[in-house]
């Protein structure tokens, strides 16, 4: 069944219709603000509060066919303050990555998380972050120039990191 349809089976009093959203994109989003948060308990609860927003606000989404795009916004607007910061306790290249994406600067690293791990189109990218479509290329080439000069400073090559992670 797609989104469509389940938002409107829910919108029509249907509470399973909003549980298998959930079930379909759960694992999606937790692994998206694990990305961007980089701690898996933050990242449970960020998940959580989300579709807490999404529950509480899908009334208000003018065009159900946007859903994903919507959703990932929610998403990427969780508040991520406060969040510990583990990489001293991490080993090994997801932390080497993770390190590495925390030093660039926030409106690439979003960019660059969205579109190497979440696999979205640039329009899709800029939908969601309500950005034209040159900006996202922009700031995603220089982004991965950023990570890029991180990885030769650190020695590391970056197909390493992007293949064995």
């Amino acid at each position: 069944m797609t989104n469509e349809a389940l938002i409107m089976k829910f919108l029509n009093g249907d509470t399973a219709a909003f549980n298998t959203l959930v079930n379909h994109w759960q694992k999606r989003i937790h692994n998206f603000v694990l990305r961007y948060a980089d701690c898996p308990d933050t990242a449970k609860n960020l998940t959580q509060q989300t579709f807490i927003r999404v529950y509480q606000r899908i009334r208000k989404l003018d065009n159900p066919t946007r859903f994903s795009s919507w959703l990932y916004r929610i998403a990427l607007n969780a508040p991520t303050t406060g969040q510990p910061d583990e990489f001293a306790h991490r080993q090994g290249l997801r932390a080497v990555l993770g390190r590495a994406l925390q030093e660039v600067p926030e409106q690439r690293r979003v960019i660059v998380i969205i579109k190497e791990y979440q696999e979205l189109k640039f329009r899709e990218i800029a939908e969601v972050l309500e950005l034209p479509n040159n900006t996202v290329k922009s700031r995603l080439y220089y982004g991965l120039k950023a990570l890029r000069n991180r990885f030769d400073q650190w020695n590391v090559t970056e197909e390493v990191v992007w293949y064995d992670v």
